[in-house]
């Protein structure tokens, strides 16, 4: 049965000068939306956090992203210099006004003009598809417009915080493993900036950065990744994080990021991820592509399997 996909977009009040909208991604009879907001405020989700807000389908209220904040969120621009006080240069990309535009009926795209600060551009693309509602593509594009960042290198880092998963992990395959002989890793760290990085296997760069300061791409484990994908578990689902074949990616995690969980015994862990660019040109573009699989968990085997789908699509 061909699965028919509408997008709808929801205006909602805007706080401060702040557009808040949502546009969902209906995947027809299968009943699951990929609801993606800019920077605004919206019911439950905090003005600030742009990305995806929520995953829904009937019948199912366990949502894999902390309602108030968001998955894939674009959430720092960062350099070698220490962690600045102010929150809106800190969180730029949150604090700046974004521009959502409704490209075709399957894809969105968040646009921010260059930010005061740092002076990037950008254009985030999420793209649904009518045959399988358990994926979204994203596509960031950045162009730096002017020579801001120190340090000899741009940062951009994504976070997701994750509602309350029994398990905070996530797992790549350790390097010197490839998807046909698998060796896996388990990574959790055991407090947030603590070894919170993880390097693709080979990498080298060795940049400068402050102690300390609470984040999170200032300290690196040594664990490296033989392939840019990584899982979790949330519930009975998996969330897969695949990225086409990228050699500025890394991954990060925190056990707190998220904060407290509802109920307040726990914590909610952050699946994040991060593009460092070494020797950045003003005037050029860097992104990445990515897929976010969110489905029923069946194994390791299909974890797999996603990758190589994604890969040869």
């Amino acid at each position: 049965m061909s699965i028919g996909l509408a997008i709808i977009a929801l205006a909602i009040s805007a706080e401060a000068d702040v557009t808040a909208s949502t546009i969902q991604l209906e995947s027809g009879d299968n009943a699951r939306w990929w609801v993606i907001a800019d920077n605004g405020a919206k019911g439950d989700h905090r003005a600030g956090y742009n990305g995806i807000i929520a995953v829904e389908e009937p019948g199912n209220t366990r949502f894999p992203f902390v309602p108030a904040y968001a998955g894939l969120n674009l959430e720092h621009y960062f350099d070698a210099r220490p962690r600045h006080k102010d929150r809106a240069v800190f969180f730029e990309p949150r604090h700046v006004h974004m521009q959502m535009r409704q490209l075709d009926d399957r894809h969105i795209e968040l646009y921010q003009a260059p930010t005061p600060f740092y002076g990037v551009e950008s254009w985030t693309e999420f793209q649904g598809y009518e045959e399988d509602p358990h994926v979204i593509d994203m596509r960031y594009r950045s162009i730096p417009r002017r020579k801001a960042f120190e340090g000899g290198f741009m940062g951009v880092f994504w976070a997701s915080y994750i509602n309350s998963p029994e398990n905070k992990s996530i797992y790549f395959l350790r390097e010197g493993s490839t998807l046909d002989d698998p060796s896996w890793a388990q990574f959790l760290t055991q407090e947030h900036g603590r070894d919170s990085t993880v390097l693709p296997a080979g990498d080298v760069t060795s940049f400068k950065y402050p102690e300390g300061g609470g984040t999170l791409f200032n300290s690196v484990s040594a664990l490296q990744f033989a392939d840019p994908f990584f899982y979790g578990r949330t519930g009975d689902d998996v969330l897969i994080f695949i990225f086409d074949p990228n050699p500025y990616i890394r991954f990060a995690h925190s056990p707190s990021g998220g904060g407290r969980t509802a109920d307040e015994t726990d914590t909610n862990p952050a699946w994040d991820f991060q593009l460092v660019v070494p020797d950045y040109k003003v005037g050029e573009a860097y992104g990445l592509s990515m897929r976010l699989v969110y489905k029923p968990w069946q194994g390791r085997d299909d974890v797999l399997n996603e990758v190589r789908r994604y890969r040869g699509r």
